[in-house]
């Protein structure tokens, strides 16, 4: 037989080529940076499991989302860690709660950047479940109630995006509903679809100060071994008023994320959540990976499987080196 004519390798012959037919392109503008914030003043708490994240407070918050707007980050999302918990997560809705003061510094600073804000109750809860406990089980429709009085708190305080994430039965619709009889019918949902009960999350717990005094999510958050249950929830979503949804998280579900894609044709976000970065972070200080290869890789992989966007914390340096 002659040699094929086909020779794939002509296209891969130069770093020029390469890039001319590059299928995916990751670009800053694809990255949204998670922000946890805390009370105080001047406060830049390090977070061990998270190297190079922080838990600010407010005036020091801004300067990080600052930099997130200099290296082309388009987006924020925040992540309140309340000077006082309770049972009933009041400060999650409280009109100077933490989240709220945030929001509205960082908007009267930087009023292009997006502010999106996580809508769960773990963080603000004394139990650090997502939800109002009865007993020992988390009461899904009395925790309805709480989602649609924090989306409104949170867009009248200037946030761009609401993304409730605490994975409860019809809590979509609660907060469009909500929202539109507050007058923000342009205020948009990001809606956690399809969210797993993941051992990844275990660095976000530490970060958010939020692991449950009892039992774990497995009740509300979805098993990792299910495939079609993701597209009925996504679906549900949809239906209820979503505007765009997130796969959580993300590397180790990346056939949910084309699935989803694929099927609702929505705005798709994927949520590198805190365990992919610390895995990376701690390979490459130990020196068994190149970070920036890495993630890089790792970020495509997630854009080229159907991520529109993708809230990940390694957004600025990927951002940093994607600008380089």
């Amino acid at each position: 037989m002659a040699f094929p004519i086909e020779r794939p390798r002509r296209l891969r012959t130069t770093p020029a080529l390469r890039a001319l037919v590059r299928q995916t392109a990751l670009e800053p503008g694809d990255l949204v940076l998670p922000l946890f914030v805390r009370p105080g003043k001047g406060e830049r708490r390090p977070i061990a499991s998270m190297p190079g994240h922080f838990q600010y407070s407010v005036d020091t918050l801004v300067a990080a989302a600052e930099e997130a707007a200099r290296c082309g980050v388009p987006a924020v999302i925040l992540f309140g860690i309340p000077d006082r918990k309770d049972s009933r997560a009041s400060g999650a809705y409280a009109k100077d709660g933490i989240v709220q003061r945030a929001a509205r510094a960082i908007k009267s600073r930087r009023p292009e950047l997006i502010v999106m804000a996580d809508l769960c109750f773990c963080e603000y809860t004394d139990h650090g479940h997502c939800g109002v406990v009865k007993g020992r089980k988390v009461d899904n429709d009395a925790t309805l109630e709480l989602a649609a009085k924090t989306a409104v708190s949170q867009a009248r305080c200037g946030c761009d995006v609401v993304a409730p994430s605490g994975m409860m039965d019809g809590q979509v619709g609660a907060i469009r509903r909500a929202l539109d009889a507050a007058g923000f019918l342009d205020t948009p949902i990001l809606a956690y679809a399809a969210k797993y009960a993941s051992a990844f999350y275990g660095p976000f717990r530490d970060a958010a100060e939020s692991p449950p005094r009892f039992g774990d999510r497995s009740t509300y958050q979805m098993d990792p071994a299910n495939f079609d249950e993701a597209l009925r929830e996504t679906a549900l979503d949809v239906a209820e008023g979503a505007d765009m949804v997130m796969v959580k998280p993300a590397l180790p579900y990346l056939d949910v994320l084309s699935a989803v894609k694929r099927r609702f044709c929505l705005p798709t976000a994927a949520y590198a959540v805190s365990g992919e970065f610390a895995m990376l972070k701690a390979a490459a200080r130990n020196g068994w990976l190149d970070e920036r290869r890495a993630v890089l890789e790792a970020l495509t992989s997630i854009k080229r499987a159907g991520a529109d966007f993708i809230l990940t914390y390694h957004a600025l340096e990927a951002a940093r080196w994607l600008g380089e």
